[in-house]
Protein backbone atom coordinates (compact mmCIF):
# COMPACT_ATOMS: atom_id res chain seq x y z
CA UNK A 1 0.00 0.00 0.00
CA UNK A 2 2.70 2.43 1.09
CA UNK A 3 4.44 1.56 -2.55
CA UNK A 4 1.07 2.42 -4.28
CA UNK A 5 1.11 5.83 -2.28
CA UNK A 6 4.39 6.83 -3.46
CA UNK A 7 4.02 5.61 -7.04
CA UNK A 8 0.61 7.92 -7.35
CA UNK A 9 2.33 11.14 -5.76
CA UNK A 10 5.29 10.78 -8.37
CA UNK A 11 3.16 10.06 -10.84
CA UNK A 12 0.99 13.04 -10.03
CA UNK A 13 4.04 15.40 -9.76
CA UNK A 14 4.40 15.06 -13.32
CA UNK A 15 1.48 16.68 -14.45
CA UNK A 16 2.10 19.45 -12.45
CA UNK A 17 3.38 22.49 -13.98
CA UNK A 18 6.70 23.77 -12.92
CA UNK A 19 6.69 26.74 -10.63
CA UNK A 20 9.51 28.94 -10.77
CA UNK A 21 10.69 31.06 -8.11
CA UNK A 22 9.30 34.13 -7.24
CA UNK A 23 9.46 36.99 -5.01
CA UNK A 24 5.50 35.84 -4.50
CA UNK A 25 4.24 32.59 -4.47
CA UNK A 26 0.43 32.34 -4.42
CA UNK A 27 -1.34 29.76 -1.82
CA UNK A 28 -2.52 28.22 -4.81
CA UNK A 29 1.31 27.83 -6.01
CA UNK A 30 2.08 26.83 -2.44
CA UNK A 31 -0.87 24.04 -2.33
CA UNK A 32 0.48 22.26 -5.52
CA UNK A 33 4.30 22.23 -4.77
CA UNK A 34 3.76 21.45 -1.24
CA UNK A 35 0.74 19.26 -0.09
CA UNK A 36 -1.63 18.31 -2.63
CA UNK A 37 -1.88 15.15 -0.53
CA UNK A 38 -3.76 17.01 2.06
CA UNK A 39 -6.80 16.08 -0.33
CA UNK A 40 -5.43 12.70 -1.91
CA UNK A 41 -8.51 10.38 -2.10
CA UNK A 42 -11.22 12.84 -1.53
CA UNK A 43 -13.76 14.37 -4.15
CA UNK A 44 -13.38 18.14 -4.30
CA UNK A 45 -15.78 20.95 -4.96
CA UNK A 46 -13.67 23.60 -6.19
CA UNK A 47 -15.29 27.43 -6.18
CA UNK A 48 -12.99 29.54 -8.70
CA UNK A 49 -12.94 31.59 -11.25
CA UNK A 50 -10.27 32.54 -14.51
CA UNK A 51 -8.15 34.32 -11.74
CA UNK A 52 -7.25 31.19 -10.47
CA UNK A 53 -3.73 30.48 -12.15
CA UNK A 54 -1.17 28.26 -10.67
CA UNK A 55 2.56 30.09 -11.67
CA UNK A 56 1.10 32.76 -12.79
CA UNK A 57 -0.02 30.55 -16.01
CA UNK A 58 -2.31 27.63 -15.97
CA UNK A 59 -5.75 27.54 -14.72
CA UNK A 60 -5.84 25.10 -11.35
CA UNK A 61 -8.97 23.30 -12.37
CA UNK A 62 -6.43 22.40 -15.29
CA UNK A 63 -3.97 20.99 -13.29
CA UNK A 64 -5.90 19.84 -10.53
CA UNK A 65 -8.17 17.60 -12.82
CA UNK A 66 -5.41 15.85 -14.08
CA UNK A 67 -4.26 14.54 -10.53
CA UNK A 68 -7.02 14.72 -8.36
CA UNK A 69 -11.00 13.76 -8.21
CA UNK A 70 -12.73 17.03 -9.06
CA UNK A 71 -16.28 16.39 -8.74
CA UNK A 72 -18.29 19.53 -8.88
CA UNK A 73 -17.46 23.45 -9.80
CA UNK A 74 -19.02 26.37 -8.59
CA UNK A 75 -18.29 30.07 -10.53
CA UNK A 76 -19.08 33.85 -9.02
CA UNK A 77 -20.08 36.59 -10.72
CA UNK A 78 -18.63 36.66 -14.56
CA UNK A 79 -18.60 33.24 -14.58
CA UNK A 80 -15.62 30.46 -14.03
CA UNK A 81 -14.04 31.24 -16.81
CA UNK A 82 -14.63 35.14 -16.25
CA UNK A 83 -16.68 35.89 -19.51
CA UNK A 84 -19.72 37.38 -18.69
CA UNK A 85 -20.68 41.01 -18.11
CA UNK A 86 -21.63 42.38 -14.86
CA UNK A 87 -24.67 41.59 -13.45
CA UNK A 88 -25.55 38.99 -16.35
CA UNK A 89 -27.41 36.18 -14.53
CA UNK A 90 -25.50 32.64 -14.74
CA UNK A 91 -27.04 29.59 -15.49
CA UNK A 92 -25.58 25.91 -14.86
CA UNK A 93 -23.23 24.11 -17.11
CA UNK A 94 -20.16 21.98 -17.51
CA UNK A 95 -16.99 23.36 -18.21
CA UNK A 96 -15.92 22.89 -21.84
CA UNK A 97 -12.30 22.06 -20.86
CA UNK A 98 -12.40 19.63 -18.55
CA UNK A 99 -16.60 18.30 -18.70
CA UNK A 100 -16.81 18.93 -14.76
CA UNK A 101 -20.24 20.00 -13.96
CA UNK A 102 -20.63 23.68 -13.06
CA UNK A 103 -23.33 25.20 -10.63
CA UNK A 104 -23.35 28.97 -10.81
CA UNK A 105 -23.67 30.78 -7.63
CA UNK A 106 -24.79 33.66 -9.43
CA UNK A 107 -27.78 32.70 -10.64
CA UNK A 108 -30.79 31.24 -8.84
CA UNK A 109 -28.35 30.46 -6.20
CA UNK A 110 -25.96 32.55 -3.96
CA UNK A 111 -24.16 29.74 -2.44
CA UNK A 112 -23.74 25.81 -2.41
CA UNK A 113 -26.97 23.85 -1.25
CA UNK A 114 -27.15 20.42 0.01
CA UNK A 115 -27.65 18.61 -3.01
CA UNK A 116 -25.27 20.44 -5.08
CA UNK A 117 -22.65 19.13 -2.51
CA UNK A 118 -24.08 15.63 -2.43
CA UNK A 119 -20.65 14.66 -4.11
CA UNK A 120 -18.10 16.70 -2.19
CA UNK A 121 -15.73 15.87 0.57
CA UNK A 122 -14.04 18.68 0.63
CA UNK A 123 -15.02 22.25 -0.61
CA UNK A 124 -12.05 24.80 -2.05
CA UNK A 125 -11.64 28.08 -2.85
CA UNK A 126 -9.64 29.80 -5.45
CA UNK A 127 -10.43 33.45 -6.16
CA UNK A 128 -8.32 36.70 -6.63
CA UNK A 129 -10.14 39.57 -5.51
CA UNK A 130 -9.70 43.33 -5.79
CA UNK A 131 -10.00 44.27 -1.86
CA UNK A 132 -13.52 46.36 -1.91
CA UNK A 133 -16.49 45.43 -0.39
CA UNK A 134 -18.80 45.80 -2.70
CA UNK A 135 -16.70 42.77 -5.40
CA UNK A 136 -19.02 40.16 -5.47
CA UNK A 137 -16.24 37.72 -4.86
CA UNK A 138 -15.88 37.55 -1.26
CA UNK A 139 -19.92 37.71 -0.82
CA UNK A 140 -19.78 34.46 -2.64
CA UNK A 141 -16.62 33.28 -0.43
CA UNK A 142 -19.17 34.70 2.87
CA UNK A 143 -21.59 31.96 1.24
CA UNK A 144 -19.26 29.36 0.58
CA UNK A 145 -18.06 29.52 4.52
CA UNK A 146 -21.82 29.34 5.68
CA UNK A 147 -22.51 26.31 3.34
CA UNK A 148 -19.91 24.83 4.38
CA UNK A 149 -20.71 25.32 8.21
CA UNK A 150 -24.23 23.86 7.52
CA UNK A 151 -23.22 20.84 5.47
CA UNK A 152 -20.16 20.27 7.68
CA UNK A 153 -17.92 20.11 5.24
CA UNK A 154 -13.61 21.46 5.47
CA UNK A 155 -12.75 24.73 3.40
CA UNK A 156 -9.89 25.01 1.70
CA UNK A 157 -9.25 28.56 0.92
CA UNK A 158 -6.16 28.98 -1.48
CA UNK A 159 -5.09 32.76 -0.44
CA UNK A 160 -4.06 35.14 -2.89
CA UNK A 161 -2.93 38.57 -2.66
CA UNK A 162 -4.75 42.06 -1.91
CA UNK A 163 -4.24 44.31 -5.02
CA UNK A 164 -5.03 47.39 -2.99
CA UNK A 165 -2.08 46.29 0.21
CA UNK A 166 -3.10 44.64 3.64
CA UNK A 167 -2.64 48.10 5.37
CA UNK A 168 -5.15 50.93 4.19
CA UNK A 169 -8.63 50.76 5.38
CA UNK A 170 -11.70 53.18 4.41
CA UNK A 171 -14.78 53.46 5.66
CA UNK A 172 -17.76 53.42 5.85
CA UNK A 173 -18.33 50.19 8.05
CA UNK A 174 -21.84 48.95 6.39
CA UNK A 175 -24.83 49.00 8.36
CA UNK A 176 -26.64 46.03 9.32
CA UNK A 177 -29.55 47.89 7.44
CA UNK A 178 -27.97 48.03 3.75
CA UNK A 179 -26.46 44.59 3.74
CA UNK A 180 -26.76 43.20 0.30
CA UNK A 181 -24.70 40.93 -2.23
CA UNK A 182 -22.66 43.88 -2.70
CA UNK A 183 -22.55 44.66 1.37
CA UNK A 184 -22.50 41.26 2.68
CA UNK A 185 -21.50 41.76 6.42
CA UNK A 186 -20.00 44.19 8.81
CA UNK A 187 -16.51 46.10 6.47
CA UNK A 188 -15.39 48.76 5.36
CA UNK A 189 -15.39 49.70 1.92
CA UNK A 190 -11.39 49.03 2.09
CA UNK A 191 -10.71 46.20 4.57
CA UNK A 192 -6.81 45.61 3.85
CA UNK A 193 -7.68 41.56 4.14
CA UNK A 194 -6.92 38.96 2.11
CA UNK A 195 -9.73 36.33 1.01
CA UNK A 196 -8.14 33.94 3.64
CA UNK A 197 -8.23 36.10 6.24
CA UNK A 198 -12.01 36.79 5.43
CA UNK A 199 -12.73 33.59 5.45
CA UNK A 200 -11.91 33.21 9.12
CA UNK A 201 -13.00 36.52 10.11
CA UNK A 202 -16.48 35.33 8.18
CA UNK A 203 -16.58 31.96 10.00
CA UNK A 204 -16.59 33.42 13.19
CA UNK A 205 -19.52 36.21 12.32
CA UNK A 206 -21.38 33.21 10.54
CA UNK A 207 -20.58 31.40 14.58
CA UNK A 208 -22.28 34.21 15.90
CA UNK A 209 -25.26 33.80 13.79
CA UNK A 210 -26.01 30.44 13.89
CA UNK A 211 -23.73 29.02 16.52
CA UNK A 212 -22.03 27.07 13.52
CA UNK A 213 -18.57 27.13 12.04
CA UNK A 214 -16.70 25.79 9.56
CA UNK A 215 -13.53 23.74 9.69
CA UNK A 216 -11.08 25.90 7.69
CA UNK A 217 -7.77 25.48 6.43
CA UNK A 218 -6.56 28.66 4.68
CA UNK A 219 -3.15 27.91 2.47
CA UNK A 220 -0.98 31.21 3.28
CA UNK A 221 1.08 32.76 0.11
CA UNK A 222 5.19 32.86 0.69
CA UNK A 223 6.28 36.71 0.05
CA UNK A 224 3.66 38.95 0.00
CA UNK A 225 3.87 42.06 2.95
CA UNK A 226 1.22 43.90 3.34
CA UNK A 227 2.78 47.26 2.88
CA UNK A 228 4.30 46.22 -0.11
CA UNK A 229 2.35 47.82 -3.80
CA UNK A 230 0.78 45.24 -5.91
CA UNK A 231 2.47 45.99 -8.95
CA UNK A 232 6.39 45.29 -6.97
CA UNK A 233 5.54 41.78 -7.74
CA UNK A 234 6.04 41.75 -11.03
CA UNK A 235 2.91 39.22 -11.32
CA UNK A 236 1.31 38.88 -14.64
CA UNK A 237 -1.54 41.33 -14.94
CA UNK A 238 -5.16 38.93 -14.95
CA UNK A 239 -8.60 40.94 -15.49
CA UNK A 240 -10.56 40.13 -12.84
CA UNK A 241 -14.03 40.87 -14.45
CA UNK A 242 -14.41 42.28 -18.07
CA UNK A 243 -14.40 45.93 -16.80
CA UNK A 244 -11.32 45.97 -14.78
CA UNK A 245 -8.94 46.29 -17.17
CA UNK A 246 -5.52 46.61 -15.30
CA UNK A 247 -4.11 47.49 -11.75
CA UNK A 248 -4.66 51.06 -12.22
CA UNK A 249 -8.96 50.33 -12.35
CA UNK A 250 -8.40 48.20 -9.33
CA UNK A 251 -6.89 50.86 -7.58
CA UNK A 252 -9.47 53.88 -8.10
CA UNK A 253 -12.81 51.05 -8.44
CA UNK A 254 -13.22 51.36 -4.34
CA UNK A 255 -13.90 55.64 -4.88
CA UNK A 256 -15.22 55.50 -8.31
CA UNK A 257 -17.29 52.60 -7.99
CA UNK A 258 -19.57 54.98 -6.23
CA UNK A 259 -20.00 56.88 -9.59
CA UNK A 260 -22.80 53.62 -10.08
CA UNK A 261 -24.89 55.15 -7.85
CA UNK A 262 -25.27 58.61 -9.67
CA UNK A 263 -25.81 60.15 -13.14
CA UNK A 264 -22.41 60.33 -14.16
CA UNK A 265 -20.44 57.63 -16.31
CA UNK A 266 -18.20 55.57 -14.14
CA UNK A 267 -16.37 54.67 -17.96
CA UNK A 268 -18.41 51.50 -18.66
CA UNK A 269 -18.79 51.46 -22.39
CA UNK A 270 -15.10 52.58 -22.64
CA UNK A 271 -11.50 50.31 -22.70
CA UNK A 272 -10.90 51.93 -19.56
CA UNK A 273 -13.69 52.01 -17.07
CA UNK A 274 -13.32 53.64 -13.59
CA UNK A 275 -10.42 55.11 -14.58
CA UNK A 276 -12.05 57.43 -16.72
CA UNK A 277 -15.58 59.38 -15.49
CA UNK A 278 -18.07 62.11 -17.10
CA UNK A 279 -21.37 63.22 -17.76
CA UNK A 280 -22.38 65.16 -20.91
CA UNK A 281 -22.75 68.47 -18.51
CA UNK A 282 -19.39 68.65 -16.89
CA UNK A 283 -16.23 71.12 -17.54
CA UNK A 284 -13.55 68.70 -16.81
CA UNK A 285 -10.84 71.56 -16.16
CA UNK A 286 -13.13 73.29 -13.59
CA UNK A 287 -13.65 69.41 -11.69
CA UNK A 288 -10.11 69.07 -11.94
CA UNK A 289 -9.24 72.72 -10.59
CA UNK A 290 -11.95 71.88 -7.39
CA UNK A 291 -10.60 68.76 -6.65
CA UNK A 292 -7.32 69.46 -6.63
CA UNK A 293 -7.88 72.96 -4.86
CA UNK A 294 -9.35 70.46 -1.67
CA UNK A 295 -6.84 67.89 -1.63
CA UNK A 296 -5.70 64.88 -4.16
CA UNK A 297 -2.65 63.02 -3.32
CA UNK A 298 -1.24 60.02 -4.96
CA UNK A 299 -3.05 60.48 -8.21
CA UNK A 300 -2.77 62.34 -11.51
CA UNK A 301 -6.00 63.98 -12.95
CA UNK A 302 -6.58 64.74 -16.46
CA UNK A 303 -9.37 66.23 -18.62
CA UNK A 304 -11.07 63.41 -21.02
CA UNK A 305 -13.47 63.07 -23.61
CA UNK A 306 -15.74 59.91 -24.47
CA UNK A 307 -18.35 58.49 -25.96
CA UNK A 308 -19.78 55.11 -24.32
CA UNK A 309 -21.41 52.38 -26.45
CA UNK A 310 -21.75 48.74 -26.57
CA UNK A 311 -19.11 46.85 -25.34
CA UNK A 312 -19.34 43.16 -26.51
CA UNK A 313 -18.51 41.59 -22.44
CA UNK A 314 -18.35 44.56 -21.44
CA UNK A 315 -21.38 47.20 -21.62
CA UNK A 316 -24.77 47.09 -22.77
CA UNK A 317 -26.46 49.85 -22.67
CA UNK A 318 -24.06 52.23 -20.90
CA UNK A 319 -24.94 55.52 -19.32
CA UNK A 320 -25.21 58.13 -21.82
CA UNK A 321 -24.43 55.65 -24.39
CA UNK A 322 -23.79 57.44 -27.96
CA UNK A 323 -23.45 60.81 -26.27
CA UNK A 324 -20.07 62.96 -25.68
CA UNK A 325 -18.72 63.08 -22.34
CA UNK A 326 -16.58 65.33 -20.73
CA UNK A 327 -14.71 64.60 -17.80
CA UNK A 328 -11.37 63.16 -16.11
CA UNK A 329 -8.69 60.15 -16.81
CA UNK A 330 -7.43 59.63 -13.73
CA UNK A 331 -4.05 58.15 -12.51
CA UNK A 332 -2.39 56.84 -9.52
CA UNK A 333 1.28 57.63 -9.05
CA UNK A 334 1.57 56.73 -5.54
CA UNK A 335 -0.22 53.37 -4.54
CA UNK A 336 0.57 54.08 -0.90
CA UNK A 337 -0.32 57.17 -0.54
CA UNK A 338 -3.61 57.25 -2.60
CA UNK A 339 -6.89 56.99 -0.53
CA UNK A 340 -9.79 56.01 -3.25
CA UNK A 341 -12.56 55.87 -0.99
CA UNK A 342 -12.20 59.53 0.18
CA UNK A 343 -11.26 60.46 -3.49
CA UNK A 344 -14.74 58.98 -4.46
CA UNK A 345 -16.57 60.98 -1.54
CA UNK A 346 -14.43 63.94 -2.32
CA UNK A 347 -14.95 63.68 -6.31
CA UNK A 348 -19.41 62.75 -5.33
CA UNK A 349 -19.49 65.97 -3.20
CA UNK A 350 -17.46 67.74 -5.46
CA UNK A 351 -20.04 67.29 -8.29
CA UNK A 352 -23.00 67.71 -6.31
CA UNK A 353 -21.40 71.34 -5.34
CA UNK A 354 -20.52 72.42 -9.45
CA UNK A 355 -23.66 71.36 -11.01
CA UNK A 356 -26.98 71.57 -8.97
CA UNK A 357 -30.10 70.21 -10.81
CA UNK A 358 -27.61 68.52 -13.47
CA UNK A 359 -25.56 65.94 -11.17
CA UNK A 360 -27.72 63.67 -9.25
CA UNK A 361 -27.34 60.31 -7.02
CA UNK A 362 -29.79 57.29 -6.86
CA UNK A 363 -30.11 57.25 -2.76
CA UNK A 364 -31.03 53.35 -1.93
CA UNK A 365 -28.25 52.51 -4.68
CA UNK A 366 -25.85 54.93 -2.91
CA UNK A 367 -26.90 53.55 0.29
CA UNK A 368 -26.23 50.04 -0.68
CA UNK A 369 -22.82 50.55 -2.12
CA UNK A 370 -21.25 53.10 0.28
CA UNK A 371 -22.91 51.52 3.60
CA UNK A 372 -24.17 54.71 5.31
CA UNK A 373 -27.01 56.67 4.70
CA UNK A 374 -25.18 59.28 6.49
CA UNK A 375 -22.70 60.30 4.12
CA UNK A 376 -25.90 60.22 1.40
CA UNK A 377 -27.28 63.04 3.53
CA UNK A 378 -24.19 64.84 3.81
CA UNK A 379 -22.91 65.16 0.15
CA UNK A 380 -26.74 66.02 -0.71
CA UNK A 381 -26.62 69.06 1.71
CA UNK A 382 -23.09 70.09 0.73
CA UNK A 383 -21.25 69.61 3.38
CA UNK A 384 -17.75 70.00 4.08
CA UNK A 385 -15.02 67.52 2.55
CA UNK A 386 -13.90 67.55 6.33
CA UNK A 387 -17.59 66.64 7.93
CA UNK A 388 -17.62 63.84 4.80
CA UNK A 389 -14.60 62.25 6.13
CA UNK A 390 -14.91 62.36 9.97
CA UNK A 391 -17.98 60.56 8.98
CA UNK A 392 -16.66 58.01 6.48
CA UNK A 393 -13.89 56.99 9.40
CA UNK A 394 -16.80 56.10 12.01
CA UNK A 395 -15.87 52.76 13.24
CA UNK A 396 -13.03 52.41 11.40
CA UNK A 397 -10.26 51.94 14.26
CA UNK A 398 -12.69 49.68 16.17
CA UNK A 399 -12.31 47.16 12.78
CA UNK A 400 -8.79 47.67 12.53
CA UNK A 401 -8.44 45.88 16.09
CA UNK A 402 -11.07 43.55 15.82
CA UNK A 403 -9.54 42.09 12.56
CA UNK A 404 -5.76 41.57 14.60
CA UNK A 405 -6.55 38.15 14.95
CA UNK A 406 -7.33 37.46 11.62
CA UNK A 407 -4.06 38.42 9.68
CA UNK A 408 -2.01 36.25 8.68
CA UNK A 409 0.88 38.52 7.25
Amino acid sequence: MKIRIILTTLISLLWLPVITPQTLQTGADVFLSEIPQLVANKRLGVVTNHTALVGGKVHIVDTLHKILSITTLFGPEHGIRGDAPAGDHIDDSRDPRTGIPVYSLYGKHRKPTAEMLRNVDILLFDIQDVGARFYTYISTLYHCVESASENNLPLIVLDRPNPLGGELVEGPIIKKEFYSFVGITELPIVHGMTVGELALYFNDIIKEKSGRSAEIRVIKMKGWSRGKPFVEYGLDFVKPSPNLADINSILVYPGTCLLEATNVSEGRGTETPFSVYGAPFINPEELIHQLELKGTVGVELKPAEFIPGDIPGMAVNPKHEGQKCFGVKMRVTDPVTFRPVRFGLLLLSTLNQLYPGKFSITRDRFNRLCGDNNIYELITSNASAEKIFNSSDTGIQEFKEKRIKYLLY
